[in-house]
């Protein structure tokens, strides 16, 4: 009844507006093609009313589609979780391990990121989804991973029932000349004659669908392997990246100490019992973690904390030498900048001549970065960050002769 009436509520139906964006209509649509379509098949491939199978496959097929909902409908409205706004650590020294959200003017509590897209801070953030149009964090990482594991599921159930329909439906159909293979299209030459008719239409949907069911049940199957990996490691996806920058400052600084990750409960099953539940609440407020022994209570923080100083000291300046007007794949910048433009929803940053920009991270074809403001522009706004074509900038002299430093001292030596 409490799931019922939180359904109906929706935070005042704001909510709702999640629904109106392109990754909720196609996944929805994908999950009413293949339902529908394997509902209609399995009419006409093993008729339920008939046979004790035909009925259990018919209620299978029904059980997939009410639980891949349930649990998709419940990592979209649910949502991940938020840190309280103006929330600090009850403890007014801890701040100092803490970074501040200017935007939600609140400390960011352990585990927590700010998103972008749901302007909050998100408690325990994996990701921001655009399929669930939401992103995945405390509260809904348990349905969000079910999810994973129940589409794949119900798409081979469903794909299983397309071949078979196609299979029993193009039997009678075919006709075998000494160089030919023919196919009659027109009605089933058995009885009875089917109740769907199994036309040249129907065939061209299920093999449609087919293709639908194939495609969700690798890229989705892929997707819930790599989140189980990093829940039975209790991490995020964005504490797994923390962790391999991590050793990537300490092998770049030479340093002798190893970073070791604080929320790794020693044992897989006390891992995996802090994202999935019985009661299907995670454990936990969502801003207090229990860590390992040995391990100090801010050490994922305080390890950020120096990353982003790091990334200060080894960010390179540029300079914008050619306008670009923030297009997600510009024509006018080349055809290998088109082609391999990033797959995020990551922002494009507008640039024009004679700006600066402060590179942190890139590809071969594109640069990500903070633009350098005025104080003119600064105010009311904290940064100008995202993508921007390589080609459309250039190193500053400075931080070249740095560059061209190191390789210089390597040669004489």
């Amino acid at each position: 009844m409490g799931t019922f009436c939180s359904v109906i509520k929706f935070e005042n139906l704001q909510e709702l507006k999640r629904l109106c964006h392109w990754g909720p209509i196609i996944a929805l649509g994908v999950i009413a093609i293949c339902s529908t379509m394997a509902m209609i098949d399995s009419v006409l491939w093993y008729w339920p009313l008939h046979t004790t199978g035909g009925s259990v496959n018919f209620i299978m097929l029904i059980n997939w589609t009410v639980m891949i909902l349930y649990n998709y409908f419940n990592a979209m409205f649910v949502g991940p979780g938020f840190v309280p706004l103006g929330w600090k650590p009850e403890n007014s020294q801890d701040t100092v391990y803490l970074q501040y959200c200017k935007v939600c003017q609140a400390y960011k509590a352990p585990r927590s990121h700010h998103c972008r897209k749901c302007n909050r801070c998100v408690m325990k953030m994996d990701h921001h989804c655009p399929w669930i149009n939401n992103c995945c964090g405390f509260q809904n990482h348990a349905s969000f991973t079910l999810f994973l594991l129940l589409a794949p599921l119900g798409c081979i159930h469903a794909a299983f029932i397309f071949v078979m329909t196609m299979y029993t439906q193009l039997y009678n159909r075919l006709s075998f000349g000494w160089s030919t293979v023919k196919i009659d299209m027109s009605a089933a030459r058995r009885d009875p004659v089917p109740i769907i008719p199994f036309g040249l239409a129907a065939f061209a949907a299920t093999l449609f669908a087919l293709g639908l069911a194939l495609g969700t049940t690798i890229a989705v199957g892929m997707l819930f392997f790599i989140q189980m990996k990093i829940i039975l490691g209790n991490k995020t996806s964005i504490e797994s990246w923390i962790e391999e920058k991590a050793k990537d400052r300490i092998q770049y600084h030479q340093l002798d100490k190893a970073f070791v990750f604080p929320y790794d409960m020693g044992s897989r099953w006390k891992n995996f019992k802090q994202v999935f539940t019985w009661s299907g609440v995670p454990e936990g407020d969502g801003l207090e973690w229990p860590i390992k022994e040995g391990c100090h209570p801010y050490s994922l923080t305080i390890e950020q904390l120096k990353q982003k100083a790091d990334k200060r000291d080894r960010s390179v300046r540029y300079k914008v030498i050619e306008d670009y007007n923030g297009a997600c794949c510009p024509l006018n910048k080349g055809i290998k900048t088109f082609f391999t433009s990033p797959c995020t929803e990551e922002p494009r940053i507008q640039l024009q001549k004679g700006e600066f920009i402060l590179a942190t991270r890139g590809l071969r074809y594109w640069l990500y970065g903070d633009k350098i403001l005025d104080d003119y522009f600064r105010e009311g706004v904290s940064r100008i960050r995202g993508w921007f074509p390589r080609n459309c900038v250039e190193k500053c002299p400075c931080d070249a002769e740095a560059d061209q430093a190191p390789a210089d001292e390597k040669k004489n030596r």
